[in-house]
């Protein structure tokens, strides 16, 4: 499946009529609503991430009082308006949105608590791969070198249930995967 990231809905809708399968809305809706209506009418799948803010104001909105009920409590909130706009239960896909309006320390709190996102029944999404945070947890500042750090990441998904993992380097990521499952 060919998957675009945009939150604009003429985006969505453009690159939708050309082939692609997914729309992945880092925004959730959030900064164009109209993308719902695209979506629902093409009835494709959608990759509904939690985020706060754009990328110049996400890090000041980190603040949660639990951040995994916080962005739980904010996904069913997004999916709710979803719903209100004619998109189907199966075509969502959810992302707790790492790395963005968390801290490395919301972060790891959220992939130590993975299996609270599966539980929400719809298939998960995480796409962690060669984030700031895990520089950060391995002292790495070139994201190139960050592989091992993400192969622990996609460990952890897999043994929590994720659906879905967005890396950049696939063949690695691929064995650390098929290991993993081979083990669990």
């Amino acid at each position: 499946p060919i998957s675009i990231d945009t939150f604009h809905h003429s985006v969505a809708e453009k690159v939708l009529e050309a082939g692609a399968d997914w729309v992945n809305d880092i925004s959730g809706g959030r900064h164009d609503p109209e993308i719902f209506k695209v979506i629902a009418d093409k009835g494709c799948p959608y990759v509904l991430t939690h985020s706060r803010g754009n990328s110049k104001t996400m890090d000041s909105l980190a603040k949660y009082s639990n951040v995994v009920k916080d962005v739980k409590n904010e996904l069913y909130n997004q999916i709710d308006l979803a719903f209100s706009k004619g998109i189907k239960s199966d075509q969502i896909i959810i992302d707790p949105g790492i790395g963005f309006a968390k801290n490395v320390d919301q972060n790891l709190t959220l992939l130590r608590n993975l299996e609270e996102f599966v539980s929400m029944d719809y298939p998960v999404l995480i796409g962690a791969s060669r984030k700031r945070f895990i520089g950060s947890v391995i002292n790495e500042s070139d994201p190139t070198k960050r592989i091992f750090g993400t192969a622990a990441v996609a460990s952890r998904c897999v043994i929590a249930g994720v659906d879905f993992l967005r890396v950049h380097d696939i063949k690695e990521i691929f064995q650390v995967v098929k290991m993993t499952k081979s083990i669990i």
